[in-house]
């Protein structure tokens, strides 16, 4: 079995929120730089990102270097914002062209994929045939490691957990498709639902501390999130019979998000309740598993 030491080279994390380079040596991630995501900058715009954190990292063309982005990305290396709301300027984009012109060649691949590629062999995913990885933040993502193998498909979609229904959400989602688990679970989403609850100005974090506080209002915009992506654990182990489902992202890694989701699960059959476990890696995942996924070495 690979050990997180075999890993050495760059690596690169577009999200929603944030944009982080990494160098890695032995595993470890030895210096890392980010920058906010420019969420109206065009694709030559973000790869100029991505060129100038490399370059304060020491990256010259030619070392080993993977890439994760949000969105999709088809098997033909071009980049789809499912969610147009997330990053507006993107539309069908030969990501990886751009990439291999600009800054040297590198594999691309969905970031939360990374993530989970990088649980499933380094993290909380070892050890189970079949895994999830869910992460809550600005909106909600996943992948699906099936037979040890992530699993990914031609079009790129495969893993966009956050896209299906969920029976908790009537809101219209950036995906296109109404009623979506991210449309009710999202940090988004979770802001959106304080401002029609009359509490505009608020954060997700001020969100999630007035719900500690016990403000019933908080209270219940928080459970409703967290019981959302409990049935998506629910949903996903019912359809492909994953064993474990770990969370992660700023919102799934939040104090006692996890139990909440937990305590939801728990109300549900046996049958139903796939191991929930948190993120080992956090925000290193996507690092590590772009790393991994150029390199091939799982």
């Amino acid at each position: 079995m690979m050990t997180i030491s075999d890993l050495n080279g760059f690596a690169v994390d577009l999200g929603g929120t944030k944009t982080a380079a990494a160098r890695i040596r032995n595993g470890t991630i030895v210096e890392r730089n980010q920058t906010p995501t420019e969420r109206y900058a065009t694709p030559d715009k973000q790869v100029a990102a991505m060129g100038n954190l490399l370059d304060r990292l020491g990256y010259q063309r030619g070392d080993t270097l993977g890439v994760a982005v949000t969105g999709r990305v088809d098997s033909s290396g071009v980049w789809h914002a499912v969610n147009r709301q997330t990053l507006a300027k993107i539309g069908s984009v030969g990501i990886g062209q751009k990439i291999n012109s600009v800054i040297g060649s590198a594999s691309v691949t969905n970031d939360a994929a990374a993530a989970t590629l990088a649980e499933a062999t380094l993290g909380s995913g070892v050890g189970f045939e079949n895994f999830g990885y869910i992460t809550v933040s600005t909106g909600v993502g996943g992948g699906l490691v099936l037979c040890r193998r992530l699993h990914q498909s031609i079009n790129g979609l495969a893993g966009h957990v956050g896209f299906s229904s969920s029976s908790h959400a009537h809101e219209m989602c950036g995906s296109g498709r109404h009623g979506t688990v991210e449309s009710i679970a999202s940090g988004n989403a979770i802001a959106r639902a304080a401002i029609k609850a009359g509490y505009k100005g608020l954060d997700v974090r001020a969100v999630f501390e007035q719900a500690a506080l016990g403000e019933d209002w908080a209270e219940t915009i928080v459970e409703t999130s967290a019981n959302a992506v409990a049935n998506l654990c629910a949903d996903l182990a019912t359809i492909l019979g994953l064993q474990a489902v770990a969370l992660g992202g700023s919102i799934g890694m939040a104090t006692g998000y996890m139990e909440r989701v937990r305590a939801h699960l728990k109300q549900l059959p046996n049958i139903f309740q796939p191991k929930l476990v948190r993120s080992t890696l956090g925000s290193d995942g996507p690092l590590l598993g772009a790393l991994l996924q150029e390199t091939g070495k799982y």
